[in-house]
Order: C-alpha cells, then sequence, then structure tokens
C-alpha cells in the first residue's frame, strides 16, 4: 500500500530547506583572504608591471582626460557630446530613471538616431525599472537599439545578483565619458527638494576609448548576443594627449574580481598617502586589514563617506560599525557634511588614481559589472585630491573617541547590519 503523503507539509519543509540554504549561501559565504605576499612601491616601474599583469590590462599613451564635478557640470558636456555624434551613441546605465535630466537624454537621444545615428543603449534592468513603458518606445521608435541587462526571469534566478553598475557613454568611438553618475535628477536639479548629490565623472579622448567601448560591447553581447564591430564604434584612434590610463572591467566569472584586486595592490603599495571617497563603505576583512597596516606604517590614510545625507541608511549603519579598528590604527575617516557624496576615487602618492563606479563593498568587488579608470599621471592625481581636498572642507573628521561614544541604539543596529558585509 503506497504510504498518504501530505504534500502541503512536503512542499513546507522543501521551501524552508531552500529558504535556509539561500541564506547561507548569501550571507555566510566565507570571502577571500586577499595578501599581497611581496610588496612593491607604488611610484616603482615594477609596480606598473605588477599591476597591469596582475589585472590583465592594458596601458594606453597618448590620452586627454578632463574631470568633471557634479552634475551642473558634467550632464551640459555630455549632451553636447550626444548632440554633435554622427555615426554611433553607446550608452550603459546602472540608474536611467525619469525626470527632467532623463528628459534632456531622451531627446538629444532620439534626435540623433532620426538623424540616422546608431544608438545603442543597456540599463540594468533593476536599477533602471522604471524607465519602462513609453519611454522605452519612444526610443524605439526613433531607432534607439534598448535593451535591459539581466531581466528576472526564472532561468536567470542563479544570476539575479549580477547586475551592470557601469555608467558609459562613447560617442563616435572617439570620445567616452565615464564615472560613478547615472542619468537622474539627483545628480542634476535634485530629487524630492534635497540639493543635487556630490560626483564625478571623466571625459576621455585618445586610444583607450577603445577599451571603454570594448566593456560597453562585453554587455551588449550579453544581452543581444550580438558581436559589436565596425569603424563607427571602433576607429582608428590618434593621440589625443600625454596621459596613460588603462581601463579595468570588472564582472562576477570569479569571486576574485580584477577591480577588488586592483585596490588591494594600491593601497598596500601606497608610500606616502591613500584618498578614498566612497558612497558606500563596508571593507572586507581583508581590506580593513590592508587599511590598518598601510596606517600604522606611516601612510596618510583618510576616507570621506556620506554623512547623515545618505540614500542607504542601513548601509552606513553597519559601515560606522566598522569604524572602531580602523581608526585605532590611524586611518582618518571623514563623514561629508553636504548633500549626498557618491563619488568613487582612489588616489595613492599623487601619482596614481581610480575613478569608475566600484564602490568599497562586497557588492561592487563581487556581484557587480563594474568599469574603472586607471591613471599613472601627476595631473589627474592633483586635480582629483582638489575636489577630495573640498570635500574634506565641507566634512567632519570622526575621532575614535566620539565613534566609541556613539548612542546605544546604533551600537545595537550595528551588531546585526555586519550581515550587510557580504552582500551590499
Amino acid at each position: 500500500m503506497i504510504p498518504y503523503v501530505p504534500w502541503a507539509s512536503l512542499a513546507t519543509v522543501i521551501g524552508t530547506a531552500f529558504i535556509v540554504w539561500l541564506i547561507l549561501v548569501v550571507f555566510f559565504t566565507p570571502g577571500i583572504d586577499y595578501r599581497v605576499p611581496v610588496r612593491l612601491e607604488a611610484c616603482s616601474p615594477e609596480f606598473t608591471y605588477r599591476l597591469l599583469a596582475t589585472s590583465q590590462a592594458v596601458l594606453y599613451q597618448g590620452n586627454r582626460v578632463e574631470i568633471f564635478t557634479n552634475g551642473v557640470n558634467f550632464y551640459p558636456v555630455m549632451l553636447r557630446a550626444i548632440e554633435a555624434a554622427t555615426r554611433s551613441i553607446n550608452l550603459e546605465c546602472y540608474i536611467f530613471r525619469p525626470g527632467r535630466i532623463a528628459d534632456q537624454f531622451l531627446d538629444a537621444l532620439t534626435e540623433r538616431a532620426k538623424a540616422g545615428v546608431s544608438v545603442t543603449i543597456v540599463v540594468d534592468a533593476i536599477g533602471s525599472s522604471r524607465l519602462g513603458g513609453r519611454r522605452v518606445r519612444r526610443l524605439r521608435e526613433a531607432g534607439c537599439r534598448v535593451d535591459f541587462y539581466q531581466p528576472i526571469r526564472w532561468h536567470r534566478f542563479a544570476r539575479l545578483n549580477n547586475r551592470t553598475h557601469r555608467e558609459i557613454l562613447v560617442v563616435d568611438g572617439r570620445m567616452a565619458f565615464l564615472g560613478g553618475a547615472g542619468i537622474a535628477d539627483c545628480w542634476g536639479p535634485g530629487e524630492h527638494g534635497s540639493p543635487p548629490w556630490r560626483d564625478t565623472m571623466a571625459r576621455i579622448e585618445g586610444p583607450v576609448v577603445s577599451a571603454v567601448q570594448g566593456t560597453f560591447a562585453e554587455n551588449w553581447l550579453e544581452c543581444r548576443g550580438e558581436i559589436m564591430v565596425g569603424e563607427e564604434h571602433f576607429p582608428v584612434l590618434a593621440r589625443a594627449g600625454d596621459m596613460t590610463a588603462c581601463i579595468i572591467k570588472s564582472s562576477p566569472a570569479d569571486r576574485a574580481t580584477i577591480s577588488r584586486v586592483v585596490f588591494q595592490l594600491l593601497i598596500d603599495s601606497a608610500c606616502s598617502e591613500v584618498m578614498i571617497s566612497t558612497p558606500y563603505f563596508l571593507p572586507d576583512r581583508a581590506l580593513r586589514r590592508v587599511l590598518s597596516e598601510t596606517a600604522r606604517r606611516g601612510v596618510r590614510l583618510s576616507v570621506v563617506l556620506p554623512g547623515t545625507n545618505t540614500d542607504q541608511r542601513w548601509v552606513r549603519l553597519a559601515s560606522r560599525g566598522k569604524y572602531g579598528a580602523l581608526l585605532e590604527a590611524g586611518v582618518r575617516i571623514f563623514e561629508y557634511e553636504g548633500p549626498m557624496t557618491h563619488v568613487k576615487a582612489l588616489i595613492v602618492d599623487d601619482l596614481w588614481s581610480v575613478l569608475g563606479t566600484t564602490n568599497i563593498d562586497n557588492r561592487s568587488f563581487e556581484h557587480n559589472d563594474e568599469v574603472n579608470m586607471v591613471t599613472r599621471d601627476e595631473a589627474i592625481a592633483r586635480r582629483l585630491a582638489e575636489d577630495y581636498r573640498r570635500d574634506l572642507d565641507t566634512s567632519r573628521e570622526i575621532t575614535l573617541e566620539a565613534w566609541r561614544h556613539r548612542p546605544l541604539w546604533e551600537k545595537l543596529i550595528g551588531t546585526v547590519a555586519w550581515i550587510l558585509e557580504r552582500q551590499q
């Protein structure tokens, strides 16, 4: 006789087991214990070779890079570049959010598409979920090719956590924009009565633009299966300046992502000073160790983070819970008291700079598709440092004594918010 099977109870057991398994995988999978066994000075020629070899990157010479501070400066330049396009426009965003700024970009993109320019757009299915409907129809009816990266489908469930966090604009294959800002009013006029976010973008010209274009082509291939070729996307690029740069593109093909390795190498190899700007600061145990060790050996190490004006309050609370050991080691931590700061920059020894989309957290290092420009150039480092020091003037330094006397409720929340370290 076949025994009676209580299917409802069986489904409950299976569902519970799946949820427990998911929690263990997502929140309790141990991170990689990154270490650099032999430290090289960041200013040495050997270090440049190590960085390029380890990150599998190419150092391009003959480039021109201009830094733009805040949306009031970078959005007009980006729009003018789109309006002047004659052959191709390739745009990739994590955030493309309806509003006044989005409408300006939609107007420019559709006008160029109707004029015969090839317009290709990749937006993240979650980060840009509000873009759908009539706006996407308008783009497609004008001739733009638009696709959403990693839409939520049952057969894509295993990669649900993988988002494209890249913010890229490439015009005619000759000019690229890269940095921390998407397309939304929070970077422009401001949202919900709040002032515009603090952020930075770079305009890039020269041979390194082909690497930015190649990064875009990678995500377009995954969306459409189309290998991007043609002179309209990849023209022959002449020298545009005297700056050397490489593009570090990172994706979670493995848990040890290239961006994580680059950040670790640069911080560990610093000789005099490290400046970090990041909106989300949840360094794992290995990175906290290298930050502390770097500060203890006499390197001036400072971090600028959002203060109370943040779009991720839980992340900020989890981050503040990690301040203690870093402050004890001599790391100086500043909380920005202006509007939300979304800058993602690393400056080492007034020589090396990283500007792009990577946050100092596990989500950027392990889950997202990211892109960063790495430069070995004193002028670029000096320009970014100018902004950094202005941000310090608008920031409050967190002392160890003040951190120890933070409110009891914050300490209690911090004891459970640690689970964000592996996921955020």
